[in-house]
């Protein structure tokens, strides 16, 4: 299996986990910053960096119903989001495969 490294991201800006601060995601990944999370304000990223996913199961959210995932930052385990594998309506389809990251959970990192 072999060690598994940090992916560190160069950018100008950068969202690090709020409790380590590993790289988690560029600034400029954002797609929306219209979303909604367990702990306020959240953002949809196209991509993100250094997390481990949980299983998928569906849930009900403000937009439909859903298949998602938690995503947790690999340093530290704490979950930081999710991710959407799935929508069921077809004018969500644009979520699925992006990842949502929680403002609360998140750091500027620089």
């Amino acid at each position: 299996m072999g060690l598994a490294y940090n992916v560190y991201l160069n950018a100008k800006r950068i969202y690090g986990c709020k409790t380590c601060k590993t790289h988690l995601a560029d600034h400029d990944e954002i797609i929306s910053r219209n979303f909604r999370g367990q702990h306020g304000k959240a953002y949809l990223f196209n991509s993100v960096v250094n997390i481990q996913q949980g299983e998928a199961g569906e849930r009900n959210m403000t937009t439909g119903r859903h298949l998602v995932r938690d995503i947790a930052c690999r340093q530290c385990k704490e979950v930081v989001g999710w991710k959407y594998d799935r929508a069921y309506e077809s004018t969500e389809k644009y979520k699925e495969g992006k990842y949502i990251l929680e403002q609360e959970l998140l750091c500027q990192v620089n």
